[in-house]
């Protein structure tokens, strides 16, 4: 066995723990045992399918002191106009850079991959004989609460009867060729970019079937840009959302008040969502999904047969034996969204989201915290954990929570310009450069500060009448 001292030993080495860890190395001299299952740095991006991009801009991904990208604005594909995104290949080999010429050339970072982490300091490797001990000085830091399942490492909740070919999307460009029909099983952001890759692919849409179980409400891409170009679609956008809160009468009227403003996008405009999961879109990937005509709505699915899709429910669904099958169904968290726990415990600290979905600038800010700010429950009123919503209703309490967290930081000088500057930080970059001359831009940041206390206020009277339905 071999002894480590640190003054934190961190759990993975996923985007959260990393960029707890890069914050940390700057406002502190602080030292890190680093220790994770796989065998490269970044988490679930070491599984996943090879057409994966960000969903967001790359400006507001990855760690706070290096940027993700060149800042380029694409003029081709359905994300033309707007910010690039990265794919995951640039991600993975931008967090094995950030490893190999910042965090290791630091001299306090000590890296153990193929480890496992068995408890009270003590670590195994996965490959060999060799285990550790951490002595421990300030805390263990816990970067996969969120347990992030993806299609290469989940188990389906659905039976594959011999002689049906169902693959993950990390298959589908490999397994594509040659197949008469396709179906696309789950209805969240995965699904829609098989979907996209095989319509981008020139695959007929009328050889391809989408099990969608539940519509989703989607983010409109528009309003997530960085950049002043965008002002009104992020900042005005974000005074739009306000305004449609403070004047619902309830949770249909509000995502519908945020359709109505271009905030939220939905491929079916006949039906009402009942998913929202945060996955964003654009308008040109909303208008390839609208291509596909045979989306089966009736419920998750329990087994594929032969020639033949049955659902939980015992429905049969006729289907063609000639069909390539894509599991999308993975969930990006693999528990109750709703559940939390204090950030900072004695000995503990537990990454959650403290701006949803926003977990790499989350995770730096709870290490901002760390560093600069005295006393664990003033450190946990800065770091309120927001839940992940599932649907809808939940999303309010989401959104509330982000609000009630950016009031706290905006109380706390320190805080409030560390978030200001923070190059992940939602929109900081637009508010700080925005042009005080500029009527137009003023006005729309009046319309945030006139209506975010009634929006708050709101909401809360909003989740009390949907928990008492």
């Amino acid at each position: 066995m071999q002894n480590l001292n640190a003054d934190y030993l961190v759990i993975g080495c996923g985007a959260v723990s990393m960029a707890f860890v890069d914050t940390m190395l700057v406002e502190t001299d602080a030292t890190f045992v680093i220790v994770d299952d796989r065998h490269m740095p970044g988490g679930h991006w070491n599984d996943a399918y090879s057409f994966v991009r960000l969903h967001q801009p790359s400006a507001y991904y990855g760690v706070s002191s290096k940027s993700l990208g060149s800042q380029r604005i694409d003029t081709i594909g359905s994300n033309k106009g707007f910010y690039e995104m990265a794919s995951g290949a640039e991600v993975l080999a931008y967090f094995e850079q950030v490893m190999r010429e910042t965090f290791l050339p630091s001299g306090r970072v000590t890296y153990l991959p193929m480890c496992r982490y068995q408890g009270d300091g003590e670590i195994r490797s996965l490959v060999s004989k060799n285990t550790y001990h951490v002595s421990v000085a300030k805390s263990v830091v816990d970067g996969t609460f969120y347990k992030t399942s993806i299609p290469a490492t989940h188990t389906p909740k659905f039976d594959v009867e011999e002689g049906v070919h169902c693959i993950i999307p990390n298959e589908l460009p490999r397994r594509a060729a040659g197949a008469a029909r396709y179906t696309v099983l789950g209805g969240g952001k995965t699904g829609m970019d098989a979907l996209i890759w095989l319509l981008d692919n020139q695959v007929e849409p009328d050889r391809i079937s989408w099990v969608c179980p539940r519509d989703s409400w989607l983010i409109n891409r528009r309003t997530t840009q960085p950049g002043a170009e965008f002002f009104a679609d992020s900042v005005g956008g974000f005074a739009s959302q306000l305004e449609a809160i403070k004047d619902a009468s309830s949770t249909e009227e509000i995502f519908l008040g945020f359709e109505a403003c271009g905030a939220m996008l939905r491929v079916d405009r006949e039906r009402l969502p009942t998913m929202f999961h945060y996955a964003t879109i654009s308008q040109g990937e909303i208008d390839q999904l609208r291509r596909i005509d045979n989306v089966i709505r009736q419920g998750r699915i329990a087994t594929i047969g032969p020639d033949t899709l049955t659902t939980v429910g015992g429905e049969s669904i006729k289907t063609s034996a000639d069909t390539l099958y894509i599991d999308c169904t993975a969930t990006a968290v693999g528990f109750d969204t709703t559940e939390s726990v204090p950030v900072f415990q004695d000995g503990l600290i537990t990454l959650q989201a403290l701006r949803a979905p926003l977990v790499t600038f989350s995770a730096a800010l709870a290490a901002f915290v760390e560093a600069r700010v005295e006393g664990r429950k003033e450190k946990n009123k800065l770091c309120a954990p927001v839940i992940l919503a599932d649907n809808p209703d939940q999303y309010l309490a989401s959104f509330a929570g982000n609000m009630m967290n950016q009031k706290e930081w905006n109380s706390n000088k320190v805080v409030r310009d560390w978030t200001n500057q923070c190059r992940l930080s939602p929109l900081g970059a637009t508010v700080r450069d925005m042009d005080p001359e500029n009527a137009e831009q003023m006005s729309m940041v009046a319309r945030i500060r006139d209506s975010s206390m009634p929006a708050v206020m709101n909401l809360f009277k909003l989740i009390a009448q949907n928990q008492a339905a």
